[in-house]
């Protein structure tokens, strides 16, 4: 058997030609006399492929080098491989006869932006298998926020959060090597990578800036002009850099932000994707007389033409992402992008809730006013569509969804289906809301009691017309075997009676239906049969997740009756547990996130009493 691409060909067409021998040849007892070979066509920037293999070979080909890979995973999906989630132990790789190898179909994927933004705590191993599952399941993207993701890594050999850990040593210089190491495992994979996003501002300020701690280094007098004016002081913003706005009435710090993008970019040309997001808090814009007079977004928006104008000075033909976020929210008055091609929409209703998908059948509803440094973030999914409309009716570019339901309110959901079916629903109303793909805001270590929704996301961004349940049976049959039926009727009950929104803070604290509820989570839970007979990666999580459901639904059912000291005991025997085991199933749950998510949100703390 061969495995051919032409000489010259592009690295991750090399790269999917090794991948297809190797898992082939884990599948065929004995390979047959045979050969495939791996084709690029072009630089289309949407993929598709077409898979036409008989009886003595045939060939892959892509619409451009990426997709070749993208191929090369579809096809042995075709042929009865499961990627189910980061690692090679998640991996369901049959064996087949030579006979089950023609194929001939083609595919053009849905949607144009399908990624994932790294969040949470984790290693650069996780980050790598990470980057490694992105195309087994369609996925053609990944951001590194900040100018390197020192924080993402800092957290994980640090050990935040987790006395049962001893912190290890990690620096800036080790997060520069570390994304090379990255970067360089999304090029082989024709991968595209957005970068930065978060920190301009505290750069503009004079900080370097990586992460959103409190600096203690005050702002530098010649600086506090840029900062923006928050009931009469200028200062940052509780500490933050990252977190404290600009003047932008003040031309300094619209030279100083224009000049620290073109550079960048200019030193960066491996971003297929640069953000420009201002500051990451909301009610902390400028409010001096010059500021006043204008908004938040057309400010911001003349910002951005500035950067096009810079670029184009430069000749470079960066594509910018701007955000629609917080205060940008609400779209300009009168500023408008001078030359909309360079720039690409990226929508993030991070207030929203995930009981729900989106519902583009009631109907709209108009966006409330804006008041500086008093807007409330719409949590309902009808006002925020209202706003993207508001943008669309100015902007008709490049555009995605920037979402978030495996950042946080994932953890609300102890059976992971009901976001898995949010997820699935979402996807396929994007176009419907004129977008062109997804970017998942969320932590790496989402696979307890398995990774899902990610499973669900990445399939379904590929294809839109993937029925979810049909997703979903698949998925569990490819874990679980003979069992998958039960296990999904169990994890779907928890599932049930879970609230996203509860974990993320939506509600009242005190909720006799919630403490009834993960009542009913504890009987389930004892009630399910755990075979000691059943072994593998999948039924381990399984049992594991037993216990971490269990402790925090004790700890849930006390907060939720209103008893905040059992809630709190409850809560610290949770950090315990999954403390304690975090190196058994670091992979798969973020302890470092879960314990800060259900401390600043669901709002877990001693009983002051």
């Amino acid at each position: 058997m061969k495995i051919s691409c032409d000489a010259g060909a592009a690295q991750s067409v090399r790269f999917a030609a090794g991948e297809l021998g190797r898992y082939l040849g884990r599948m065929l007892p004995a390979p047959p006399a045979l050969t495939i070979r791996l084709l690029s066509v072009g630089q289309d920037p949407m993929d598709g492929f077409s898979v036409r293999i008989g009886p003595d070979g045939g060939e892959i080909r892509g619409t451009n080098d990426r997709s070749v890979l993208l191929g090369v995973y579809d096809y042995l999906h075709h042929l009865g491989c499961r990627f189910l989630a980061p690692g090679a132990d998640s991996e369901v790789v049959p064996r087949i006869a030579p006979d089950q190898l023609p194929a001939d179909y083609e595919r053009r994927v849905s949607f144009r932006h399908r990624g994932v933004c790294i969040e949470g705590a984790d290693s650069r191993e996780n980050i790598l298998d990470f980057i490694d599952w992105l195309p087994k399941v369609g996925y053609n993207s990944f951001f590194l926020q900040f100018k390197t993701p020192y924080a993402f890594l800092a957290r994980w050999y640090q050990h935040l959060e987790n006395p049962f850990l001893t912190p290890e040593p990690y620096t800036v210089p080790d997060a520069v090597r570390d994304m090379e190491l990255l970067e360089e495992a999304l090029k082989k994979r024709g991968l595209l990578l957005h970068k930065v996003g978060h920190g301009w501002t505290g750069e503009a300020l004079g900080y370097e800036t990586m992460n959103w701690d409190p600096n203690p280094r005050p702002l530098p007098p010649e600086k506090e002009p840029l900062a923006a004016e928050v009931n009469g002081v200028r200062a940052l913003w509780k500490g933050s850099p990252a977190n404290t706005n600009l003047c932008f009435h003040h031309g300094d710090a619209v030279d100083i932000f224009a000049s620290l993008v073109v550079n960048y970019a200019k030193e960066n040309p491996s971003a297929d994707y640069l953000h420009v997001w201002l500051a990451d808090e909301y009610n902390n814009v400028c409010e001096c007389a010059g500021c006043r007079e204008t908004t938040p977004s057309d400010q911001y928006v003349e910002l951005l033409n500035e950067i096009d104008r810079r670029l184009t000075a430069e000749k470079l033909d960066t594509r910018i992402v701007f955000l629609l976020y917080q205060e940008l929210l609400w779209p300009p008055a009168k500023a408008r992008l001078a030359h909309p091609d360079r720039f690409v929409l990226m929508f993030a209703p991070i207030s929203r809730t995930f009981e729900a998908s989106y519902d583009l059948t009631k109907p709209e509803v108009p966006m409330p006013p804006f008041r500086r440094n008093h807007i409330v973030l719409p949590a309902n999914l009808q006002e925020n569509l209202a706003f993207l409309r508001g943008w669309q009716e100015l902007f008709h570019g490049d555009s995605f969804v920037y979402d978030y339901p495996l950042g946080r309110a994932h953890y609300g959901d102890l059976g992971y289906v009901h976001i898995a079916r949010v997820i699935g629903s979402d996807v396929k109303q994007l176009h419907s809301m004129g977008l062109d793909g997804y970017i998942s805001c969320q932590e790496l270590r989402v696979s307890l009691p398995n990774a899902l929704p990610n499973y669900v996301m990445g399939r379904t961004l590929f294809d839109e017309s993937t029925d979810t349940e049909d997703l979903i049976r698949e998925y569990f049959a490819a874990a679980y075997g003979a069992r998958a039926g039960e296990v999904l009727a169990y994890l779907d009950e928890l599932s049930r009676l879970s609230s996203c929104d509860y974990v993320n803070g939506k509600g009242p604290r005190v909720d006799s239906d919630m403490a009834c509820r993960m009542e009913q989570v504890l009987r389930v839970c004892d009630a399910f049969p755990m075979d000691p007979s059943e072994t593998g990666h999948f039924w381990a999580l399984l049992a594991y997740h037993r216990d971490y459901a269990v402790t925090l639904a004790r700890a849930l059912e006390a907060l939720a009756r209103g008893d905040r000291a059992e809630s709190w005991e409850n809560w610290c025997a949770f950090r315990a547990l999954i403390g304690r085991e975090e190196t058994a199933h670091q992979p798969c749950l973020d302890v470092y996130r879960v314990l800060e998510v259900t401390k600043k949100y669901t709002g877990f703390s001693p009983d002051e009493g």
